[in-house]
């Protein structure tokens, strides 16, 4: 049997949409992927499996993973129609988060028997990324012991703050969902909540970290470059 590599990831933004218009269309993607590797199984001959990045920006949305507590979901939906948000209860893993502008969004659809099979590297991995593209802003951020995601004083517990959430769901080696990475986000959105479950860690922002608004292609290129680098991806456009 012919096992084909494909390290190929077809790279789109997708500029701002709607939560739910994105997630139908990733997964849309990852059935088309799992189902291609089911046929695969059928064959002699394999065919190689695709891999996709999308960055995007949400509105303001709030998700709740299927791991998550409605009760860390502190508006009413009153309020959530006020400030112009929506709320979805979704099939990732993890607990609540809050996606809006000024935050990369990045949704990876990756096939990992291309790359790995370890969910536990392909998260850590994913953090690093985020990790290398703050120390390009003179950022020193790392990771907490049992918490997912991306922190600044990470080693203080007084004053860890996270910078990037995630939350994956994986199924025959495909994922789908991602990460949201705060960086001229509007922080006030999160006191709406209790952000990922956790009541004694603050959010931050690259923004407020730095003092000044970035440009968002900058940070998201870095990002880009950095995910490609970790997962030896081959960026198509």
């Amino acid at each position: 049997m012919n096992e084909i590599i494909n390290k190929k990831v077809f790279f789109r933004h997708l500029g701002t949409i709607e939560y739910k218009e994105a997630w139908d269309y990733q997964t849309e993607i990852f059935n088309k992927i799992i189902a291609a590797k089911i046929e695969n199984r059928e064959l002699s001959e394999k065919t190689p499996t695709e891999n996709y990045l999308f960055f995007c920006e949400h509105p303001h949305v709030y998700t709740l993973g299927k791991s998550g507590s409605k009760e860390n979901l502190l508006a009413s939906p009153e309020m959530l129609n006020k400030r112009h948000a929506t709320f979805y209860e979704i099939n990732r893993g993890g607990d609540i988060t809050y996606h809006g502008p000024g935050q990369i969004v990045g949704y990876p659809i990756l096939d990992l028997d291309n790359f790995f099979t370890d969910i536990h590297k392909y998260m850590r991995s994913m953090e690093e990324a985020v990790i290398r593209t703050l120390q390009e802003y003179n950022i020193e951020a790392g990771r907490i012991a049992g918490m997912t995601g991306v922190w600044l004083d990470a080693q203080n517990p007084g004053s860890a703050r996270k910078i990037c959430a995630f939350g994956v769901k994986t199924s025959r080696w495909v994922t789908m969902h991602g990460f949201a990475f705060n960086v001229n986000t509007d922080l006030s959105y999160f006191g709406n909540i209790i952000p990922c479950g956790i009541s004694d860690k603050a959010v931050t922002s690259l923004n407020l970290e730095l003092g000044y608004m970035l440009d968002m292609k900058e940070v998201e290129d870095k990002l880009l470059q950095h995910l490609a680098d970790i997962f030896d991806m081959e960026i198509v456009k």
